[in-house]
């Protein structure tokens, strides 16, 4: 443990906790509890060492075993400091890269061992014990990307972003069994990457400490610390600094509606439900096996507002997806009769997650207000995306699940029968002023025999590949900012497992090559054209040319620019028949230069040329005075500038 030692030669702030700390904290309104519990480096009397917190207000006793004090269960009792039950204590000597964890003696002499929940860094699994760390010892160079961020209205800005699981984006040719990279290492090869498709932000899954991989990180046991299977949280902090100068926004998934059970995490933390509902009917998932923060506890809400706000802080992170949004809204979610509770009002809207999202959002917007909060809610609950002020939530963005189904089961559909359901895919235009909204294609869309995005197209490979050439198409033209999962931008076939990297192996056939190839030109022009993206919650950026072709499965559309000027046309063709000659409606005279045509070969389509300029003709069509036709080819989209 010599660099341990070493460490604790410089000199560190005295850590304590005051009366004010613990007043504050049980107010539920201590942004930097994260400062005070926990384990951080101090110097007290001139004397350095660290300094233990954590709050266990039903424990008859506390004391910080681990190996600087040989795991002596007897040794360095904590102190209670006060009625709110946080217990502090400084040990001389400690210094970074100790393991520890909390003994928690219970009032009946139970002897529980519990990590820490304010830890920054645990053991690798299936080792369990928290690791002193140094937050500080790190030196940030993206303050460009920083002050930049915070004046940005992403609602104006364009947003696409690559969701990712580090652990099974690429396996490192080391030969061990996981074959993780580091996160230095992933930064390398990440940032490569996200430059050449011309992404915006990457959300990371799995990055909060979990004990099982196959739970994809969406079962949390250390809400402060980003899982050591990639390394070190000053490594985590080297990949969003290396992003940020590539610039790059980071987005972390954020599981506030529930946590893992396991022995060493939050249940039953001193011996009774201080993080939970002690009610199972209010404090349990009956289908997940999990456990329900209780969010009418001052303390428990502080412990999660803080969190988002250490992640701000602390690792420049600029967003966070809020997972299982809906499970926290209805007291009833994935529970049958008898399994619930309804609220003061008999009705099954969780009143106190309610209130916990508007004190959420408001502290974040307050702190940082070009920080993003993105609900993952599937239902059709108002003002998601409203004010606080006005009655909603607060979020920046909203998940839209109800367009990411019907482009799903619209798709997936053979071509014979796409005429029949042709106003699933116009629906969502019918709603979607209502939120700022995001269109996801996740990860939840390519497991658990759902089939991959390319093998849910219907017809032979050519075809499924044609069909979901057009089906992004759609995708990027519709209003809302955009998501895709890793390996879906080059066709990946095989369902995603967190146990095995993608098939980049797959980049060597022509029709994966043309895909990546036309998904790298669609996501160029979605960032250069602010047609795309400037006016996505509003009818001021879209407007229907003919919505109504069910006849032909033809949709036509455009994206308007406020200028009047490089207005962006879409003409798609969701059928394998050609359409000769197809008339559509435009706005106004001139020329329609063509940008785009997802049937050239160099994509892996056919070959079928579409006129490089249009003109329009004083022709009548689609109720306008003025109209464009060409030859549209089988299951291809076209796109032009006017």
């Amino acid at each position: 443990m010599a660099a341990a030692k070493d460490k604790t030669q410089t000199k560190h702030e005295t850590v304590f906790i005051s009366e004010a700390d613990q007043y504050i904290f049980g107010q539920g309104t201590h942004y930097d509890i994260y400062k005070k519990l926990g384990a951080h480096l101090s110097n007290e009397d001139g004397v350095e060492g660290m300094y233990f917190g954590v709050w266990a207000p039903n424990a008859a006793r506390v004391n910080v075993i681990g190996s600087f004090n040989g795991w002596d269960e007897n040794a360095h009792e904590l102190k209670r400091l006060g009625p709110g039950g946080i217990h502090g204590l400084f040990v001389p000597g400690v210094g970074t890269g100790e393991m520890y964890k909390f003994l928690i003696t219970t009032p009946d002499g139970r002897k529980l061992y519990k990590a820490d929940p304010f830890a920054n860094y645990a053991q690798l699994r299936p080792e369990t014990a928290s690791v002193t760390t140094d937050l500080t010892d790190f030196t940030w160079s993206d303050k460009l990307w920083m002050d930049k961020r915070d004046k940005q209205d992403w609602n104006k800005e364009p947003m696409a972003i690559y969701e990712c699981h580090i652990g099974s984006w690429m396996k490192h040719p080391d030969g061990t069994k996981e074959g993780f990279y580091n996160y230095r290492e992933f930064a390398d090869r990440i940032v490569e990457y996200l430059a050449e498709m011309k992404y915006t932000h990457i959300e990371l899954m799995g990055i909060l400490e979990h004990p099982f991989d196959g739970s994809w990180g969406y079962q949390v046991t250390g809400y402060y610390a980003p899982t050591s299977r990639y390394g070190t949280p000053q490594d985590f902090m080297y990949l969003i600094d290396k992003l940020h100068k590539s610039k790059v926004g980071v987005i972390l998934d954020w599981v506030p509606a529930h946590f893992a059970v396991d022995a060493h995490g939050l249940e039953c933390f001193d011996g009774s439900c201080i993080y939970e509902h002690p009610d199972k009917r209010l404090g349990e998932h009956p289908d997940w096996g999990t456990k329900i923060f209780n969010y009418g506890k001052s303390e428990v809400k502080n412990f999660l507002i803080a969190n988002v706000l250490f992640w701000m802080r602390e690792f420049h992170v600029d967003g966070i997806r809020v997972d299982a949004v809906a499970s926290m809204l209805y007291l009833d979610y994935g529970k049958s009769a008898g399994q619930w509770l309804p609220n003061k009002y008999g009705g099954n809207k969780n009143l106190e997650a309610i209130e916990f999202f508007k004190h959420l959002n408001s502290v974040v917007r307050g702190s940082a207000p070009g920080f993003i909060t993105i609900a993952e809610e599937s239902t059709a609950w108002p003002q998601v995306t409203d004010q606080v002020e006005q009655g909603g939530l607060g979020f920046s963005f909203k998940w839209n699940m109800g367009w990411m189904h019907d482009f799903c089961e619209y798709m997936k559909l053979d071509p014979l029968f796409r005429k029949n359901n042709h106003y699933a895919m116009t629906f969502a235009m019918s709603y979607n002023s209502s939120e700022n909204y995001i269109l996801p294609l996740s990860h939840d869309e390519v497991v658990h025999l759902k089939c991959s995005m390319v093998n849910k197209m219907p017809g032979y490979q050519i075809d499924k590949y044609a069909n979901l050439r057009v089906g992004y198409t759609y995708m990027f033209g519709h209003s809302g900012k955009k998501l895709l999962f890793m390996g879906q931008d080059f066709g990946q076939e095989r369902e995603w497992s967190e146990e095995r990297e993608l098939d980049w192996y797959l980049l060597d056939e022509d029709l994966n090559k043309g895909m990546h190839e036309y998904m790298k030109e669609l996501l160029e022009l979605y960032n250069k054209y602010p047609s795309f993206y400037e006016s996505d919650n509003s009818w001021d950026g879209f407007e229907w040319l003919n919505p109504d072709d069910a006849e032909n499965s033809v949709y036509s559309f455009f994206r308007k620019n406020a200028t009047g000027k490089n207005n962006i046309l879409f003409v798609l063709n969701m059928t394998p028949i050609r359409r000769e000659g197809y008339r559509i409606g435009v706005p106004k005279r001139g020329k329609y230069k063509l940008l785009l045509n997802s049937d050239e070969k160099r994509f892996g389509g056919n070959g079928n040329e579409i006129p490089k300029s249009v003109t329009a003709q004083v022709k009548p069509s689609d109720f306008r005075n003025y109209s464009i036709a060409f030859d549209l080819p089988p299951y291809t989209a076209a796109v032009f500038l006017f």
